[in-house]
C-alpha cells in the first residue's frame, strides 16, 4: 500500500517465523549485554545500547556521525533517537538530519520531515545507508532553508521488523526526529515544521496530522503534505491481490503481527502454512526481493482470503486507515497524487478528501494528469514547496495558490475558497 520507489537493496539477517519472538530472541542474545550489534554488513554506528538511555522521545542514543556527502547543498548527519512504538514502549530509531548550508534564521531552521514510501521492512533497507538518495529533492528544499529530517522508521536498521503501514508507530518516528534534531545544538533545529510523505510515507504523514498536536505539542508543526496516501483499506485490498504489488498485503501481514503481537493479529488467521512458511523472508531483503518470493504465488495460495472477515484484523485495518479519522486537525492538509497512480486508486484519495471535508478537515487535493504513483513527484515538487513555504511564513487557510506544475490539473478545496 505504498510505493516501490528509490532503491532495492538485499541482505540476509535473521530468520523470523513467529516475529515478536525472534525480535526478543536478537535483543536478548547480545554478546556483550551492554549493545545490540549492528546488523551484519551495516556500519557499527546501527549498534543499539541496551538498555536504551532514559529520556523522553527524541533523546538522543548515541552522537550523531557527520557523514561525507557530495552533490547535497548542506551538513549530512546521520542519528539515532528516542520513540515510542504503537504499544508505547521505547525504541531505538536512526535515521538523518540535513543542515542547510545557509545561516541559521533567528529561532532556528524550519523543518521539513520526510516519510519515505516502501522499500522493504529489513535493517539493509534503512534509507539513512545511502544518505544521497534517501529524501527527493533534497537541495530544492535545503535552497529554501529548510532544515531535512528523515526517519528510516522503526526497524529498519533497527532491532525488530518494520511495522509496515502503523500509522501510529510511523508518525511517532517522524515526529521524535524533529525532537532529536532540537536537542541536538549543531542542527539549529526550529521547534516550527511541516511533515511530507509520499506513499507508505503518505499514510505515515496522515497519521502526523492525527496526532502530532497532542503527542508533540511542544512542538508547532504548521502543515502537512501527503502523497498518495493509502485508505479505503478494504477496496485497496481488492485492487492490489491481482496486482504485481500483492507482495505489500503479505508485507501488512508480517508487519502487524510483530508490530501487535500473535494475540492481536493472530497471523496464522491469514496466512496459509505456506504464507507463514515465508515470513523469514520479510527480514531477508528490500522489496525487490520480497517481491520476487510473492510472485511465484497466487495470493491464494498464501492468504487464507478477505482479512476483513476476520474481526482482529478487520480491527487492526481500520485503526490504521485514514478513513477512520472521526474529527479535523488544525493543521492544514495537502495531498498529492498522479491522475494515472497505479498503486494507490485515485478514486480512494477522492473518498479519502470527502470524508475529511465531511468532519471540517482544512484540506486542499491536488491530481496531476497523466503521472504515476512515484512519477508525480517531480512535476508537483516547485508547488509542494510553495505551499509548504507558505505554512512557514503564515499565509492564510486554505492557501489561495493555484499549483502550476502541470496544465489542468483537478484541484479541490475544503471548505471552499
Amino acid at each position: 500500500m505504498a510505493e516501490h520507489e528509490w532503491r532495492s537493496r538485499t541482505l540476509p539477517v535473521m530468520a523470523v517465523v513467529m516475529m515478536v519472538a525472534a525480535v526478543a530472541t536478537a535483543c536478548s542474545s547480545s554478546p556483550t549485554a551492554t549493545s545490540i550489534p549492528a546488523p551484519q554488513g551495516l556500519p557499527s554506528f546501527y549498534s543499539v545500547p541496551e538498555p536504551l538511555p532514559s529520556g523522553p522521545p527524541g533523546t538522543l542514543i548515541k552522537s550523531p556521525q557527520k557523514v561525507a556527502v557530495t552533490g547535497i547543498d548542506g551538513t549530512v548527519y546521520r542519528v539515532m533517537y528516542t520513540s515510542e512504538s504503537v504499544l508505547n514502549k521505547p525504541v531505538a530509531v536512526t535515521g538523518l538530519v540535513i543542515v542547510p548550508d545557509k545561516p541559521a534564521p533567528a529561532g532556528g531552521y524550519p523543518v521539513v520531515s520526510w516519510g519515505h514510501g516502501t522499500n522493504g521492512m529489513a535493517d539493509s533497507c534503512a534509507p539513512s545507508l545511502e544518505p544521497a538518495g534517501d529524501v527527493p529533492m533534497t537541495n530544492g528544499l535545503l535552497d529554501q532553508g529548510f532544515e531535512v529530517t528523515a526517519s528510516d522508521y522503526q526497524g529498519e536498521g533497527t532491532p525488530g521488523l518494520l511495522p509496515y503501514i502503523v500509522g501510529v508507530s510511523a508518525a511517532r518516528n517522524t515526529i521524535d526526529i524533529v525532537r532529536a534534531a532540537r536537542n541536538f545544538p549543531a542542527a539549529h533545529a526550529s521547534a516550527n515544521y511541516v511533515v511530507w510523505g509520499h506513499s507508505e510515507g503518505g499514510q505515515t504523514a496522515m497519521f502526523t496530522l492525527h496526532i502530532a498536536p497532542s503527542y508533540a505539542p511542544n512542538l508547532h508543526m504548521l502543515g502537512v503534505v501527503a502523497g498518495a496516501p493509502p485508505s479505503q483499506f478494504n477496496l485497496i485490498y481488492a485492487f492490489l491481490k491481482t496486482s504485481p504489488y500483492r507482495y505489500y498485503l503479505f508485507m501488512v501481514a508480517g508487519a502487524y503481527a510483530s508490530a501487535y503481537g500473535a494475540k492481536a493479529a493472530p497471523v496464522s488467521k491469514v496466512l496459509t502454512p505456506l504464507g507463514l512458511s515465508l515470513l523469514p523472508d520479510l527480514d531477508k531483503g528490500c522489496s525487490d526481493y520480497v517481491s520476487s518470493v510473492i510472485d511465484k504465488y497466487k495470493i491464494s495460495q498464501i492468504t487464507t482470503g478477505d482479512p476483513f472477515k476476520i474481526p482482529a484484523w478487520q480491527k487492526l485495518l481500520m485503526a490504521n486507515d485514514p478513513e477512520s479519522f472521526t474529527s479535523a486537525s488544525t493543521v492544514p492538509l495537502l495531498m498529492i497524487q498522479g491522475g494515472d497512480d497505479e498503486q494507490i486508486p485515485v478514486a480512494s484519495t477522492a473518498l479519502l478528501a470527502e470524508h475529511l471535508c465531511g468532519v471540517g478537515q482544512d484540506l486542499e487535493r491536488w491530481i496531476y494528469p497523466g503521472q504515476s504513483h512515484a512519477g508525480v513527484i517531480g512535476p508537483s515538487f516547485t508547488d509542494m514547496v510553495h505551499w509548504i513555504k507558505d505554512r512557514f511564513d503564515g499565509v492564510a487557510n486554505p492557501d489561495s495558490y493555484a499549483p502550476t506544475g502541470l496544465p489542468n490539473i483537478a484541484t479541490t478545496t475544503c471548505p471552499p475558497a
